[in-house]
């Protein structure tokens, strides 16, 4: 599954969340079920198992959450998925601890740390932009930030979602054409911290970062591009947002 913010069930999962911070717990959890009730792959039952665990009021009841969303997230077999283990892994150690069961809460804290900081993805990854660009070129840390344009940025940032690539694609900066390049990390790359772990668990948008060049390998044309409704959208979200970015 590609993740998307314009997904059915992850939208659900993000008015769940709204409702969560209006401290609205009732409503919040409704919606998480509601999400549960119209998944439709592995992927999408993982997600609202997790949220539906955030509500539960007994370290029991949340454990049960958490197992199902593992038992989702280890049948997707899919890097959305995957890069969640650590963080569900340390939360049910958490359980275990409050259900007085130190040999499982360290079983459970050891598969974290042997999973932290574990990049499964191994691409094709994307860089959308409006620059054109030719098959050899570079791309470079040091430019403006597409979402805060006072920022310079420290890294170059890509993703493994060709869409998610098309949607930065339409959101950078200038007049030029959208395009989605296929690229090919020179050095070491890391998790995006800005949105790892963040809203949503592990890095289910597969968006990295690196000091080191991308070098350009391929142009991608057909990638499918969001209607311009829900760009306007995610436009102004993100005009709103007046949380750091991590550089």
């Amino acid at each position: 599954m590609e993740f998307s913010p314009f997904n059915t069930v992850v939208k659900l999962c993000i008015q769940g969340m709204s409702m969560e911070e209006q401290n609205k717990p009732a409503e919040a959890e409704k919606l998480f079920m509601q999400g549960w009730n119209e998944a439709t792959n592995d992927v999408e039952k993982f997600l609202s198992a997790y949220y539906i665990a955030r509500q539960q009021k007994t370290p029991s009841d949340q454990l049960k959450w958490l197992e199902t969303a593992l038992q989702y997230a280890l049948k997707a077999n899919d890097d959305t998925a995957e890069s969640s283990f650590y963080t569900l892994y340390v939360k049910m150690a958490k359980c275990y601890e409050e259900l007085s069961d130190p040999e499982k809460s360290k079983e459970y804290n050891e598969l974290a740390i042997s999973v932290k900081d574990k990049i499964f993805d191994k691409g094709p990854f994307y860089h959308g932009t409006r620059a054109d660009l030719q098959i050899g070129d570079l791309l470079t840390a040091g430019g403006h930030s597409n979402y805060k344009s006072e920022f310079i940025m420290n890294h170059i940032y890509f993703t493994a979602l060709v869409n998610g690539a098309g949607l930065a694609a339409a959101l950078a900066k200038g007049i030029g054409s959208e395009r989605v390049y296929i690229v090919e990390p020179t050095g070491h790359f890391e998790n995006d911290p800005n949105l790892t772990d963040k809203k949503f668990p592990g890095n289910p948008t597969r968006s990295y970062r690196s000091e080191a060049p991308l070098k350009i390998i391929g142009e991608v044309t057909d990638w499918t591009k969001s209607n311009p409704e829900d760009l306007h959208k995610f436009r102004e979200k993100l005009e709103n947002n007046k949380g750091d970015i991590i550089n």
